[in-house]
């Protein structure tokens, strides 16, 4: 894929590291000129040092051929713009915008950003997950913040264990993705039995979590 990279920062520079290390093309443009000067000794691609906000700079750094634009510099306003300069007037097929403000996470998903990546909400997920404070986990959401990939763990008093997938009804727009079962990864089928201790996961739309939890779990 060919991908540009706005802002040369810690996370700019990582990220166009480890996508050049996987083969993909990375053009990188950043305001700062003494930041630009140092990434380009240290990272074989295309470096530019411009304003992301501007048509003409992204036309530099080949928008008109890029498959992805991902605005991670450390301001919000500029991240928005230039991800919707790209869907907009450039017709990327992707654009990634780095919120760094949680408050506008939801201004990202409303406004068309694809994939707004918050990183605090990213790192409480993995807390939460590692931790196991609570039953219900929500992974990830999507589709600007409509959808919801959750996780639930199934505890021995849960009202599904020993019963079949397909006699447990979901709440409307819920399905099944799959059931982790110690080592194993089972895709869930209508025979499949629910057991105590499995890992459920689930795509829902968001504000189903509680009804979804109130199934597997049997509390709200």
């Amino acid at each position: 894929m060919y991908i540009i990279i706005i802002g040369a920062g810690k996370v700019g520079f990582f990220l166009a590291k480890r996508l050049i290390g996987n083969k993909h093309t990375v053009s990188i443009v950043d305001k700062n000129k003494l930041i630009c000067e140092e990434t380009a000794r240290d990272i074989e691609a295309l470096v530019i040092n411009g304003d992301g906000c501007d048509p003409k700079i992204l036309e530099e750094a080949g928008i008109s051929r890029c498959n992805v634009v991902a605005a991670v510099t450390g301001d919000d306003e500029d991240n928005l713009i230039i991800c919707q300069l790209a869907k907009e007037r450039f017709n990327v097929q992707r654009t990634v915008g780095r919120v760094n403000n949680p408050d506008n996470e939801y201004t990202f998903s409303e406004l068309g950003i694809d994939v707004p990546v918050d990183s605090t909400q990213i790192i409480a997920k993995i807390i939460e997950e590692e931790v196991s404070f609570s039953d219900f986990v929500n992974l990830m959401s999507f589709k600007r913040g409509k959808l919801a990939i959750v996780r639930v763990d199934l505890p021995a008093d849960s009202p599904v264990i020993n019963k079949e997938v397909k006699d447990v009804i979901l709440p409307e727009n819920s399905v099944l993705v799959s059931i982790l079962r110690q080592d194993d990864v089972i895709v869930p089928k209508g025979n499949t039995v629910f057991k105590p201790g499995d890992d459920v996961v689930a795509l829902t739309l968001i504000g189903n979590e509680p009804q979804l939890l109130n199934l597997l779990v049997g509390k709200l």
